[in-house]
């Protein structure tokens, strides 16, 4: 089986994190591998926001808590980098292009040994005014959708373990 396939078989969602700081040319490494992702004509109508500073990746934890009813939960499970995937709307696969980009950043942290989660909540995340005015201040502009958080980190315990694959989940068709 090759290396790949292998991650990608590996690969598992970490809910817990140790707090110490990726180096940045490791994150570069994961983002660079997600503005690979095929995306619909070529078209690449996603934009990635790297987080590292913890002010903001707070801000942003709480919102996102406060989006699902949690308040005063972390989402992000004390993971230090927040990778958020938006997706320009105007572009018909905008949707399916912003989620081949998360599963790249996925599976590119976990070959560099880091644990990573799609955390959902984006969407309404940006759609809020305090994620209008953020993404305004960072000069963003046009009609982004938020599509996930990918949150990296070391992960603090042991890495999960796959469940189960279901029954019935291929059908041949001959």
């Amino acid at each position: 089986m090759s290396d790949l396939i292998q991650e990608m078989i590996s690969r598992r969602s970490v809910r817990k994190y140790k707090p110490d700081m990726i180096p940045k040319e490791t994150i570069d490494k994961i983002i660079e591998a997600g503005l690979y992702a095929p995306s619909g004509m070529g078209r690449q109508p996603v934009i990635i926001l790297a987080i590292t500073n913890k002010e903001v990746r707070d801000r942003f934890s709480k919102l996102n808590a406060g989006i699902m009813g949690a308040d005063g939960m972390d989402p992000f499970y004390g993971a230090p980098v927040v990778l958020v995937v938006l997706a320009d709307k105007n572009v018909p696969t905008y949707l399916y292009d912003g989620s081949l980009v998360m599963a790249n950043l996925m599976l590119a942290a976990h070959d560099l040994g880091i644990g990573s989660c799609w955390i959902h909540r984006a969407k309404e995340e940006f759609e809020s005014a305090e994620g209008k005015v953020f993404l305004k201040s960072l000069g963003i502009e046009g009609d982004y959708e938020g599509i996930g958080h990918c949150v990296l980190g070391y992960i603090d315990g042991e890495e999960p373990k796959a469940m189960p694959r279901k029954e019935n989940y291929v059908y041949c068709v001959k």
